[in-house]
């Protein structure tokens, strides 16, 4: 007997690989990811390069990946690898909330930061959030860790209706985006559906050229859409 008699097929399992150097890390971020059938923890690593390494041989979902690491550290393998197996989503882990490498990582493709002092249970909603492409950081420290860390140029940029050809409501949906509002927020503010907002935000990924919400963020600071200190609409 197999169960499956309704023709339904089992939900894959999220793979994932562990890359920490600190080996009691790796061992307890696979303990608390085990025992949850929804995932299988295909591999650990100790340094970037062998992050890399493994990602291709085991073709992981999603790489919990720490930053700071030897021989390659979690940023550059970031890069790699969204460069090598974009389909692979890297989520970043760092001792600090608040790290420079992390804004390095999420602008080399990581698709969400986590800081080591996490709950098991935010762990396993990290993963899942990362694997289904979203970026996992609560908006807000997004924004104050990219405030931070990314300076913009001066004097500010051009308007954002110029920049990408935005339209008007896409660039009011990135601006609100950057000044730490989640969707639910963005779409109260300018009285409109939740679905609509998705809309717009899909529209303005690709006229941006990023992947996900940290990219949008990163770009916003980069260009001076919103200004470091300014975390409101």
């Amino acid at each position: 007997m197999n169960g499956a008699t309704d023709g339904t097929a089992e939900p894959q399992a999220v793979r994932v690989l562990i890359a920490d150097d600190q080996p009691l890390v790796r061992r307890g971020l696979a303990l608390i990811l085990t025992p949850d059938p929804a995932f299988e923890v295909v591999g650990e690593a100790g340094d970037g390069e062998e992050a890399v390494v493994l990602a291709h041989r085991l073709r992981p979902d999603v790489v919990v990946m720490d930053i700071r690491m030897p021989v390659l550290d979690g940023v550059a393998a970031t890069d790699r690898l969204a460069r090598e197996l974009p389909g692979c989503r890297v989520l970043a882990l760092s001792t600090f909330d608040m790290d420079e490498y992390v804004v390095a990582a999420l602008r080399a493709g990581a698709c969400g930061f986590l800081p080591k002092d996490i709950s098991p249970e935010e762990l396993v909603a990290a993963v899942r959030v990362v694997h289904t492409g979203e970026a996992a950081v609560a908006p807000r420290l997004l924004t104050r860790l990219i405030s931070t860390y990314v300076r913009a140029p001066q004097p500010p940029g051009p308007p954002l209706t110029q920049i990408s050809g935005l339209t008007p409501r896409e660039a009011e949906v990135w601006r609100l985006m950057a000044t730490g509002l989640d969707n639910a927020e963005i779409a109260q503010t300018m009285r409109v559906s939740g679905s609509t907002i998705k809309n717009h935000i899909t529209s303005l990924f690709g006229k941006l050229g990023v992947r996900d919400r940290a990219q949008a963020v990163i770009a916003a600071y980069e260009t001076g859409v919103v200004e470091a200190g300014r975390h409101g609409p």
